[in-house]
């Protein structure tokens, strides 16, 4: 059943949308954010070197951004409800075949490709499917949506121990895998919007002659999605180009922190159980940021390229300080401020992404963006640990994150500038169009 409104419903059943991709983020994401647990067990059944047993998060990462556009495409082509559906089905048939962990390539091919694959098809059209919903209120179901990862992560990790503790490493994927066949039923009620996007369907009425906007829009009711390709050519656009570089700098610090935060912790001498809590903190604090952005996004108060820019800003700056810490409450304070600058960069980016390109071009461009993006999460780690080892001391990871990131504010800022500066470039022409038609009617109207 579709709904029926050519508007972004901008609430009433766009909230259980919003509830369910809650659902679908933490399911996905979360589970991944915890999967290092599995790490030991995994590694010590098979004998493994640890580079060798860490390929299986690692593939899993790589197909979860390789595969954005593939998802992209196929909700351009059939439905986001479908597409959900697919991805819990793909992400149960990993957990649930690496139940057997017949050997190592065996783990790469299920817990690793298929969990990668069935992560990407239900995340991309879970979040992509929530801009659709909304428009004014878009960036509080955006952060909303995206909580779902830092509060299932924030439970995942206690209760993922005790089901390791009490049904082995192989049980505990099984049972993680019938947990995420829930992704199928958040799917389901991811009902699809009649029209995708207002402005399209203005677009249409426009270009199309009179005689012919109804029977035209008649077929865009009968069909959830009105763009019937996925738009590659993304790539020839300025502002696109500028966000996705953006995003590539973005994410190779994003990745930084939480690899090299617990092995700080430890040459600081601090205890285990106190460097654990430090996960939580970063989980807790990263849920209210993403919660707070969100709804100071939705005031409108601020323009939300700018509101991003700030939020970069002030992740570098609590990177760039966070090495100064010297004992468990310092560490503890600023982890605090970096994890909640950093949930309040995760609400508004999308956001972001569909007021550069638009929504008519918006599923194309999350697939890309990810796409694209996946290049940065592959080179940050590897070039912080080559920075790590040559300077042998962690803060040398946080120093060059937090470098990048302010580097990359630089291209938000030249992309909100190009904008200003084609608006302003759009009005100058419409004005003598303007003046134009009130001198050819000036004549007709004394005449009258």
């Amino acid at each position: 059943m579709q709904a029926k409104d050519n508007n972004p419903p901008d609430g009433g059943y766009g909230w259980v949308v919003v509830v369910s991709a809650f659902m679908v983020m933490g399911l996905t994401v979360g589970v991944l954010k915890t999967f290092g647990l599995f790490f030991v067990e995994i590694q010590q059944h098979f004998d493994e070197l640890a580079s060798t047993t860490s390929w299986i998060t690692s593939v899993t990462i790589a197909v979860f951004h390789l595969g954005a556009p593939v998802a992209s495409s196929l909700c351009v082509q059939y439905t986001h409800r479908t597409v959900v559906i697919t991805g819990g089905l793909l992400a149960f048939s990993g957990m649930a075949l690496g139940f057997f962990g017949l050997n190592m390539v065996w783990m790469y091919a299920t817990t690793g490709f298929l969990q990668g694959l069935g992560i990407s098809f239900s995340w991309t059209p879970a979040i992509s499917i929530v801009s659709h919903y909304f428009s004014k209120k878009r960036a509080l179901a955006n952060a909303i949506a995206s909580a779902g990862e830092c509060a299932f992560a924030f439970m995942f990790g206690p209760f993922f121990q005790w089901l390791i503790s009490q049904y082995g490493w192989k049980g505990a994927l099984l049972i993680i895998g019938g947990i995420q066949l829930n992704i199928c039923v958040c799917g389901v009620l991811m009902r699809p919007l009649a029209s995708s996007c207002l402005v399209e369907a203005s677009h249409c009425e426009t270009e199309t002659p009179l005689g012919n906007s109804a029977s035209r829009r008649d077929k865009e009711d009968k069909s959830p999605i009105m763009h019937k390709t996925f738009n590659w050519m993304l790539v020839k656009r300025p502002e696109f180009v500028l966000y996705a570089i953006f995003g590539i700098l973005a994410a190779m610090s994003f990745f930084v922190p939480p690899l090299f935060l617990v092995p700080l912790s430890y040459s600081l001498g601090i205890d285990e159980s106190w460097t654990a809590s430090l996960l939580s903190i970063l989980a807790m604090v990263d849920f209210g940021g993403r919660l707070l952005c969100g709804w100071y996004a939705n005031l409108r108060v601020t323009k939300t390229i700018h509101l991003l820019a700030m939020t970069i800003t002030l992740i570098s700056t609590s990177l760039m300080l966070l090495p100064l810490a010297n004992n468990y409450l310092s560490l503890a304070i600023f982890t605090g401020f970096y994890g909640f600058f950093f949930g309040t960069t995760v609400a508004i980016h999308i956001t972001v992404l569909a007021d550069v390109v638009g929504m008519p071009e918006f599923d194309s461009a999350l697939g890309l963006f990810m796409l694209i993006r996946s290049t940065g999460g592959f080179v940050g780690p590897p070039l912080a640990g080559l920075i790590v080892d040559m300077a042998a001391d962690y803060r040398a990871g946080f120093y060059m994150a937090g470098a990048t990131l302010v580097l990359s504010a630089g291209f938000l800022i030249i992309l909100d500038r190009l904008q200003q500066r084609e608006k302003r470039g759009s009005k100058i022409k419409t004005k003598p169009e303007k003046s134009t038609l009130s001198y050819h009617f000036l004549p007709t109207l004394k005449h009258q």
